[in-house]
């Protein structure tokens, strides 16, 4: 094991994936010369060349369609958005290209790529840079949408997802780049659907997924335990597809649920979440199942609203407590 931080696994996974493939590339705003905003392919250009660490100008929409052709005639890509915020002007060439031309090809075309980088709030950026966008994606039929939560899940996902023959989505929380973890040294994949349970708990699961694992659920689970109250947390890292099985052993084993977002609760993932659980795990549940999310408000640029706004610690042991009826 190595102690690595957020964007140092990433990191290590992009030259793992470029060193073992040479059709894999990297193109985006800032990645080569600047070395990436959040300095996430620190080295590539050096070690890669120009043709393969390739710096684009601030068109989302361009560069994602260079992308998406480029997958087509059999390169990997990897499209690095400076914020998913910014994607929102890619995607036509997200949706509408790269999630169907499989599909609209009758299986002739296939569009291998990765669209990759921060999502969530950024600390202070205000209302159009903090917004947590998995649920827009999970939407489209021939998407994977990846949401990991610690260091070592990035690395292996982001390997399993350059690997993937699909376009897959993978949203990095912007304020989990300096967080630190144990990362497994050598050949360290993490496959694509498989939750993974980050604490074992008999009395309630806590289902949650990226930076609301360790920003609040986690923590409260502490606190929980304390007060004698024993919280299974389920990491979902794979939103589409997402592991039901896992949700259902859990829901099996505990009989309450919780699920914790950071984004909106209307049409939010969280909702078909709950969904699953209400339509396949109902004889199971002992209580309804409850919602932790982002408040239904734009972002406040006001430190203290921003956090006001998000979910935390003191909210998850609030929804805990209701599915025990404390």
């Amino acid at each position: 094991m190595a102690e690595l931080a957020y964007r140092e696994a990433l990191n290590h996974a992009l030259d793992e994936e470029m060193a073992r493939d040479p059709r894999v590339f990297l193109m985006g705003e800032e990645v080569a010369r600047y070395d990436g905003a959040y300095k996430v392919s620190k080295g590539l250009l050096e070690k890669y060349g120009s043709a393969r660490v390739v710096d684009a100008p601030i068109s989302e929409l361009g560069f994602a369609g260079i992308g998406v052709g480029a997958a087509m005639t059999g390169l990997r890509p990897v499209i690095e958005m400076m914020t998913w915020n910014f994607a929102i002007l890619a995607m036509d060439q997200i949706v509408n290209n790269a999630a169907k031309v499989r599909h609209m090809s009758g299986g002739q075309l296939r569009c291998p790529i990765v669209f990759r980088g921060p999502g969530g709030a950024g600390g202070r950026l205000s209302s159009q840079h903090s917004q947590a966008l998995e649920a827009n994606y999970v939407h489209f039929p021939g998407l994977k949408v990846l949401a990991p939560g610690t260091p070592a899940d990035a690395k292996g996902l982001l390997k399993s997802a350059i690997r993937d023959e699909n376009p897959v989505i993978f949203i990095e929380a912007e304020l989990l780049y300096g967080s630190k973890g144990e990362v497994p040294e050598g050949e360290h994949v993490v496959p694509i659907g498989l939750a993974d349970v980050k604490r074992e708990g008999s009395d309630v699961t806590i289902i949650t997924w990226s930076r609301m694992l360790t920003s609040c659920v986690l923590p409260a689970a502490e606190r929980l335990a304390a007060n004698g109250i024993s919280a299974k947390v389920l990491d979902l890292r794979s939103l589409r597809p997402f592991d039901t099985e896992a949700i259902a052993a859990a829901v099996k084993q505990t009989n309450r649920v919780v699920i914790v977002e950071e984004g909106w609760s209307w049409a939010g993932f969280g909702g078909h979440i709950a969904d699953f659980i209400a339509r396949e795990c109902f004889d199971d549940l002992d209580a309804p199942v409850s919602r932790v999310h982002g408040l239904d408000v734009n972002m406040s640029y006001a430190a203290n609203l921003e956090r006001a706004i998000q979910p935390s610690v003191e909210r998850v042991i609030e929804a805990v407590n209701a599915v025990l009826y404390r």
